[in-house]
């Protein structure tokens, strides 16, 4: 503090925080007679920065009293200091931390903030349109090369369509589906390419209709379906009554099978699902002979590439018919052989050439070790012995069976009669020889047929299989 100011000493008897007060040194000797006493009141005045201190007091400055000054006590609650104009006495200022502001420094915050917030809102809503604008352009040329892709794809059945009008089952409009479904009321399974509804044609025949869903493939399945199914007639291999396709609507007739799939049987522990031997056994000779009229009875040959217990369907009297011809594919020479690239299926169920060359080539023979799978499958879950823990990582029913049949040569393992021992031998030898991992030691799906009705003693024994699931 400069040495001419000096301090009032009369405040410091007041009840408040400590305040230092000071006085010019050369003003009248009366001034500090006048705080000898006690003072009263006390006024703060607030100071430009530009002026020193002891100038400012020497310069002197003009005070009224108010005894209430709303201004000012907002002033004071919003952190700064009452004081007025330099030039214009008369207007009020409130001296704040940052800057002097009329009435409160509240205000400047909410200025402060009204502009920053109106800042950030020029700044973001052209980004926000601009994105909106991209994601609206970039969904609208989604949306048109869905919809160009769903015309392609339309153009390209009708196409197939026109080609062959004068074969296979009858076309429907949608509208008639409708009807016959009682508008999709009644579902009876999901697929893999859409849903499965139960439907009534006008003479009373039930019939399973599947709605192919317009999201998955590009309208091979619906292609290949018409093709292979609308050229058969087999008691083993369902019969396709109609089929409807409207744009990206598509849908396929077949006859109605009471029973479900197969796979509702071999893997249910409920007994009243629980088929015995020689169900068992006719379904596999069924099956085998729905596979031998595709690969060589039909005018076109046609390989399945999806045999497994779900395409297997039961009519009432449990006769098997082979269904699901998504993923088939027409032969039209005696010999085929196909891309790996364009050949699919169910892990589990899919032959090892599929997966790679090394094996051999992708043909009918891909059908065989499918079907061998799921016969030994069959076998696999009817059987009721616990000297294998199928919990065990290592167990591997295929190997199992070959070490316990070529070992021991009876099948304690199973709940079987003397009777039936045969039966079970050769569905288990049948499978055996049917996944043998290169396709030309598996046998024909006729030779198949042939051993499932043969002897078991004319029946040699296969070699272990060399595919382990570890």
């Amino acid at each position: 503090m400069p040495p001419q100011l000096s301090e009032i000493t009369c405040l410091s008897n007041l009840s408040r925080p400590k305040k230092s007060y000071y006085m010019v040194d050369d003003g009248p000797s009366t001034f500090l007679q006048n705080f000898q006493g006690s003072c009263d009141h006390t006024a703060a005045v607030a100071v430009y920065e530009r002026l020193d201190f002891d100038v400012a007091l020497k310069a002197g400055f003009g005070l009224t009293w108010k005894d209430s000054l709303d201004w000012c006590q907002e002033c004071m609650d919003s952190g700064g200091r009452c004081g007025y104009n330099e030039t214009r006495p008369e207007d009020q200022i409130c001296f704040c931390s940052d800057t002097n502001r009329l009435n409160s420094c509240f205000y400047s915050k909410r200025n402060e903030a009204f502009v920053i917030g109106i800042t950030v809102a020029l700044i973001c809503l052209p980004l926000i349109c601009g994105s909106l604008y991209f994601c609206i352009i970039r969904r609208n040329r989604l949306n048109n090369l869905i919809f160009k892709k769903k015309n392609e794809i339309a153009r390209t059945i009708e196409a197939f369509l026109d080609a062959c009008d004068y074969l296979g089952p009858k076309r429907y409009n949608y509208s008639a589906l409708k009807k016959i479904t009682n508008s999709f009321s009644e579902k009876l399974g999901q697929g893999g390419y859409g849903a499965v509804f139960k439907g009534k044609f006008p003479d009373g025949r039930l019939v399973a209709v599947k709605v192919l869903s317009d999201t998955k493939g590009n309208g091979d399945e619906f292609i290949n379906e018409v093709a292979s199914i609308g050229r058969t007639s087999h008691v083993n291999v369902v019969s396709l009554l109609g089929f409807s396709s409207e744009g990206s609507k598509r849908a396929l007739i077949y006859e109605f099978m009471s029973n479900g799939s197969l796979e509702k049987y071999i893997h249910s522990e409920n007994l009243k699902f629980t088929l015995g031997w020689e169900k068992l056994y006719q379904i596999a000779v069924g099956i085998a002979r729905g596979l031998e009229y595709l690969h060589r009875g039909c005018k076109t040959r046609i390989v399945h590439f999806d045999i497994k217990p779900h395409n297997i369907l039961l009519d009432q009297d449990f006769c098997p018919k082979i269904s699901d011809f998504g993923l088939a594919q027409l032969c039209l020479r005696k010999d085929s052989i196909f891309s790996a690239i364009d050949t699919r299926g169910t892990i589990g169920y899919i032959a090892p050439e599929v997966f790679s060359r090394n094996f051999g080539v992708v043909s009918s023979k891909s059908d065989v070790y499918s079907y061998g799978m799921m016969i030994l499958e069959m076998v696999g879950e009817r059987n009721t012995s616990h000297s294998c823990n199928k919990s065990d990582s290592e167990y591997y029913f295929p190997h199992w069976i070959y070490e316990h049949y070529h070992q021991i040569g009876h099948m304690e393992g199973f709940s079987v009669t003397i009777e039936l021992e045969e039966i079970v031998k050769k569905m288990i030898l049948v499978g055996l020889w049917c996944i043998q991992t290169i396709p030309g030691s598996r046998p024909s799906m006729s030779r198949v047929v042939d051993m499932l009705q043969c002897s078991v003693d004319d029946l040699e024994m296969p070699p272990k299989p060399t595919l382990s699931s570890s």
